[in-house]
């Protein structure tokens, strides 16, 4: 029922693993097609913004085909404790209604003299979900994240059990 948290989760993962090193995320856009086959494109352009701004184009027209799809691409959250730095996650299920889910992962870069960390994802919006379980949508996205085991084991390794701010 929510294939798209898990989706959300998978490519979440993939973003943590990308920063790990301290590198800045190039944003990427994964996709489903209706024939069950999958991808994934780095939108590579000379400024990331432009990439993020292509990247919720393309996830907000969709493409002939896709079932869902995920966009990640590196931000900053403004908390009261001030800016953090984010993976931002927007995921858009086309089919067989449209749904959206927004989903923000604080973490601390490299090299910070504590090192790289994961702070717990917040949610942040979900439109066209009659009443959203948000605790099945949190298990999903794990559940998502975990099918990445290269990527879970980095998350993993560096989750704080606490919020960012």
């Amino acid at each position: 029922m929510y294939e798209i948290a898990g989706m959300a989760g998978f490519f979440a993962a993939h973003g943590v693993w990308s920063v790990s090193d301290g590198a800045t995320l190039i944003p990427l856009l994964g996709h489903e097609q209706v024939d069950g086959g999958q991808g994934m494109d780095r939108l590579m352009f000379d400024d990331i913004a432009d990439a993020a701004r292509a990247g919720r184009e393309a996830l907000e027209a969709g493409r002939d085909g896709w079932v869902r799809a995920v966009l990640v691409a590196d931000a900053y959250l403004h908390l009261d404790t001030g800016k953090v730095d984010a993976l931002v996650v927007d995921a858009v299920e086309y089919l067989p209604v449209r749904r959206s889910l927004k989903i923000a992962i604080p973490y601390r870069p490299q090299p910070a003299p504590q090192g790289f960390a994961v702070y717990r994802p917040q949610f942040v919006g979900a439109t066209g979900f009659d009443d959203p379980d948000y605790t099945a949508l949190a298990d999903t996205f794990f559940s998502g994240v975990d099918s990445h085991e290269q990527a879970a084991a980095v998350w993993n390794a560096h989750l704080l059990d606490e919020s960012a701010g």
